[in-house]
């Protein structure tokens, strides 16, 4: 009897802890936010969309690498010119795989989209020449 109470108290407290380990309203936050059509800003725009949703994913990140593409800072992102080509984002790898034009279409299925004006933020970030802003 001991052994079913505290199964079902680890199950229960497991189920708890996953369910709010899961909590959304970052990237809800996020795809809420206006990215403005001119002066984008690195800092202020682009590095929270890929915070929430390439880098702590598991996937664009340090340690993962995935694609060999880290995007957790302006240097990481920027390091290869086909992946971010300054003032040529239809000449980007990155824009490609945004709007499911590349050979990677990101993000993958079952993942949070970018939604419109995020991909527009990161084309006129890139179009404006990508800086460290």
């Amino acid at each position: 009897m001991k052994r079913i109470f505290f199964n079902l108290v680890f199950l229960l407290t497991f189920s708890l802890i996953l369910t709010y380990s899961c909590d959304d309203t970052i990237t809800q936050d996020l795809d809420n936010r206006i990215i403005p059509s001119s002066n984008v800003s690195y800092s202020q725009h682009i590095q929270p969309i890929f915070d929430a949703k390439c880098n702590y994913s598991g996937c664009h990140n340090d340690r993962d690498n995935a694609g060999g593409l880290s995007l957790t800072n302006y240097y990481n992102t920027t390091a290869n010119y086909l992946i971010v080509a300054p003032g040529l984002p239809e000449n980007s790898k990155l824009v490609w795989s945004i709007e499911g034009r590349g050979t990677n279409p990101m993000p993958p299925v079952g993942r949070w989209p970018l939604t419109k004006n995020q991909i527009d933020g990161i084309k006129i970030w890139i179009k404006e020449g990508a800086k460290n802003n």
